[in-house]
């Protein structure tokens, strides 16, 4: 299932809805406090959504922004994770993919937030998974397994390209810390990354074709892999702004339109790129 992003959407819900089916997306992603959602009550987003047969996934952020201001310690994380929780059931969404902890704190405090944020996302009744961000609590590819192996409920929405920045390489499946969160995800966040950024200028452009089939082949393996719900296995396109879109110098003109990125990346992965051994055209 495809989700279009809100991320660097500046439009109200119904534009949303008719860009998302104008792409050939499914339904939507989007941050609880994006405007779009913010300034309508949830029965009338839920309306307009199911009038639409669209599903909903909704991302929360905690520690300020999504970058997590250092004085927030893990009881502030905590406190806010639950009152966003708390605010999902009116959305009626089919996920909620958070972004949440620090990098900056020991395992002591790790194991603190952890051990108490998850029972609450399995007491919320919601369809939970942790996104693997940089600045976060899940920001590196070589602690994971110490989370997966402390934390058995621990699901998680994979955005690898952050995990490229921080190691430095690519991911792949044959590396340990991919294969061992491979049972555990139930999102991708799919943006192409590379070894100096989070994100590629265009994913489809041939000097990019060694990412993306990095990028491919992890996703195959989450999507092969996945155990434990019986929900749709869910995809959001997330190319996106905020100096993660490459940008011409001295104008600061974006290399790419995002818009057709997404949408290119939607539209290969409908053609089975994730279905097969090889790289499905684009």
């Amino acid at each position: 299932m495809l989700l279009h992003s809100l991320w660097g959407f500046a439009g109200d819900l119904p534009q949303a809805m008719r860009q998302a089916c104008g792409g050939g997306f499914h339904g939507l992603e989007a941050n609880l406090r994006h405007p779009a959602l913010a300034g309508l009550e949830p029965p009338a987003v839920v309306g307009a959504l199911a009038a639409a047969a669209m599903p909903l996934v909704l991302e929360l952020v905690t520690g300020g922004d999504y970058v997590p201001r250092l004085e927030l310690g893990p009881e502030h994380h905590l406190r806010e994770l639950e009152r966003l929780l708390a605010s999902c059931p009116a959305y009626a969404p089919l996920r909620v993919t958070v972004i949440t902890g620090s990098d900056a704190w020991n395992w002591m405090q790790q194991e603190w937030f952890w051990s108490r944020a998850i029972p609450l996302a399995e007491a919320s009744g919601l369809a939970v998974s942790f996104e693997t961000h940089r600045s976060r609590s899940l920001h590196s590819p070589w602690t994971i397994q110490t989370f997966l192996e402390a934390f058995p409920g621990l699901r998680l929405t994979a955005d690898l390209s952050h995990w490229c920045v921080l190691a430095e390489r690519l991911m792949t499946p044959e590396l340990a810390p991919v294969a061992a969160m491979a049972c555990r995800v139930d999102h991708i966040h799919a943006r192409v990354g590379h070894p100096q950024g989070p994100s590629v200028g265009h994913p489809f452009a041939p000097e990019w074709a060694g990412a993306l089939e990095a990028h491919r082949r992890c996703w195959r393996l989450f999507r092969l892999s996945r155990t434990g719900t019986a929900l749709p296995f869910t995809v959001t396109p997330e190319f996106g702004p905020d100096g993660y879109l490459p940008e011409r110098p001295f104008s600061r003109e974006p290399v790419a339109d995002l818009l057709e990125i997404n949408t290119a990346m939607a539209r290969w992965i409908r053609s089975g790129a994730l279905d097969a051994d090889v790289m499905a055209p684009a």
